[in-house]
């Protein structure tokens, strides 16, 4: 009898060992999946994936508390289609596309699953979304849309002598193509004469960039991967003529360019995430507007301005000393 009872005691201990076992088990496999896709690393991506992780922290997802499979196709479209199809087999809870060729892979994959779309400037030119207020799928997310009007007057207040406005994209992002046709558009009426410059890769921006050097008194770049990830290509070609560039992206900046009224790509990944956690509590990506910042923040490189022998008016440094970033 009392090796029945010992036996019976064991036995119940190893079934509630085996039933927590379990319960983890459970619990880890209950973590929500979250995957992250992102084309090519260069500085504006990069930062705008690491907040993603911290909107998510901010709310109320920290990393021990998801999972996240994080994909980087290092400039391969095929890598896009086959890591946007993994998300898929993986039945991810969200996914989030940064930058629109990533966010064009995933609605490509699945119509689903919700898709958060990390920093995309144009999503109803792009095809995906219905429209920014009312998305009506399974998309939504943070736009880039750069204020470009702002932009232009930035270059007007620093190089007001320049009458030829060089632009340049790649052929093949849709979101850097409608961005210079606004910049054709809004340019003239500051006094510039526009001369547009496109690339098919990077393998074309060495000679590509000289002829626009040598045609142009300022360049302006619009939010495009492809100049992002090779951006001393164009600065090198540049400032061999003393020309100065107006990046759309902060982080371009950083890189050489002079001055931008920009987008915070760290703070719109950020954004991108709280959206993400939301989605996760129970939010419709159909009836969530996509989110569009409505100011940028003023950016000056007075080291590349010193190389270039731009002096910047005090009333600009002020501004960005007090309410923006000056590099040096």
């Amino acid at each position: 009898m009392k090796r029945m009872i010992g036996f019976i005691i064991f036995l119940c201990g190893f079934l509630v060992v085996a039933a927590g076992f379990g319960g983890s088990k459970q619990k880890q496999q209950a973590k929500p999946l979250i995957g992250i896709l992102q084309p090519m690393s260069h500085p504006a991506l990069d930062a705008i994936h690491r907040g993603i992780i911290k909107g998510l922290d901010e709310s109320g997802y920290p990393k021990n508390a998801i999972k996240i499979d994080f994909q980087n196709a290092q400039g391969d479209q095929s890598n896009l289609k086959s890591m946007a199809e993994r998300f898929t087999t993986e039945d991810a809870t969200v996914t989030v596309g940064i930058a629109t060729p990533a966010a064009q892979a995933l609605a490509n994959a699945n119509s689903t699953t919700p898709i958060v779309l990390g920093a995309v400037t144009d999503p109803v030119g792009a095809k995906l979304v219905k429209s920014n207020a009312h998305p009506g799928g399974n998309i939504t997310g943070v736009s880039d849309r750069s204020p470009l009007k702002a932009q232009l007057s930035l270059i007007h207040k620093l190089v007001p002598h320049a009458k030829t406005l060089g632009i340049i994209g790649t052929s093949s992002d849709d979101s850097a193509q409608t961005q210079l046709k606004q910049v054709q558009q809004i340019a003239p009426t500051l006094g510039f004469t526009v001369k547009k410059y496109t690339i098919s890769n990077t393998n074309d921006l060495q000679q590509v960039a000289g002829q626009m050097a040598n045609a142009v008194d300022a360049i302006y770049v619009p939010n495009d991967n492809t100049i992002a990830s090779a951006m001393q290509t164009l600065v090198a070609a540049a400032n061999q003529n003393k020309v100065p560039i107006f990046p759309a992206a902060d982080t371009m900046v950083d890189q050489g360019g002079i001055a931008t009224i920009g987008l915070d790509q760290f703070k719109l990944g950020v954004e991108t995430g709280k959206m993400v956690a939301q989605i996760l509590k129970g939010k419709k990506p159909a009836n969530y507007p996509v989110h569009f910042e409505s100011t940028g923040t003023l950016v000056l490189n007075t080291k590349v301005a010193k190389q270039l022998d731009i002096t910047i008016p005090d009333s600009l440094l002020t501004q960005a000393e007090k309410s923006g970033r000056v590099i040096k």
